[in-house]
């Protein structure tokens, strides 16, 4: 009995392998749920398996691909290795960012409505266009990401790391900010449609130049006056401009 099972996984191992690329036949979950292949090598199927929506490639390592154009709808890539990846124009829309590496990855016009980044790490990453909103990334490592011209409504990026982040052109409307590392970041020509939370926000050296913060909630005057702006900025009620902003022109 013991090598008629065997037997059996072993030509439906290698049958799986010979067709990941033709639609229809029956994948890697569906035969680790019957018992048929163990978890260990359905993972590995799943991680070699083409992109398709739902796909499991959680954990897996997908360095240097061009995976651009593709559908990743409601996909599971946590803790996956996507640096330096091709993932512009998209779908991403519900995928699951959690943990994953996004290092220089490029999401450029991809829709990633409703996606989960929560403590992804994407220095340097290419989010320019991107359509994300509802999207959550709290505790986030994006230091140096590009959001410009991106549609950020209703984002989280509570607790983080932007450093040094571009939001040109931006659309922002009830985003929140509160507690994340803002230092040297850029809203220059940001569009506000709605509040920003920015409660303990670090905003050391934020360019606010010509932006409308009149809407905005949580900013402090010692925000302000460690931020970067000028006589377009405006502020909420209650806020100063300093008589002189700290930065000078880069």
């Amino acid at each position: 009995m013991t090598q008629v099972v065997n037997e059996i996984r072993d030509i439906a191992s290698r049958r799986l392998r010979a067709s990941q690329r033709v639609a229809g036949l029956c994948s890697a979950a569906a035969l680790l749920a019957l018992g048929i292949i163990p978890a260990g090598e359905a993972a590995a199927i799943e991680c070699r398996a083409d992109p398709r929506p739902g796909i499991d490639w959680s954990g897996c390592k997908k360095r240097l691909l061009m995976l651009d154009g593709g559908n990743f709808e409601g996909a599971n890539l946590s803790g996956a290795d996507l640096s330096m990846t091709d993932l512009s124009r998209t779908n991403l829309k519900k995928a699951n960012f959690n943990k994953t590496m996004l290092v220089r990855a490029s999401l450029a016009g991809a829709d990633a409505e409703g996606a989960d980044f929560e403590r992804a790490e994407g220095y340097r990453s290419n989010l320019s266009g991107i359509s994300a909103s509802g999207a959550n990334f709290v505790s986030s490592e994006m230091q140096r990401a590009n959001f410009s011209e991106g549609e950020l409504n209703n984002v989280d990026f509570t607790k983080a790391e932007l450093g040094r982040a571009l939001f040109f052109k931006a659309k922002l409307g009830n985003v929140r900010f509160a507690m994340a590392n803002l230092s040297r970041a850029s809203f220059h020509t940001a569009e506000i449609s709605g509040p920003i939370d920015f409660t303990s926000a670090f905003l050391f050296l934020t360019r606010i130049e010509g932006v409308d913060l009149s809407s905005a909630t949580g900013l402090t005057q010692d925000q302000i006056a460690l931020s970067c702006g000028d006589d377009n900025t405006k502020l909420p009620a209650g806020l100063q401009k300093p008589t002189q902003w700290p930065c000078e022109d880069d």
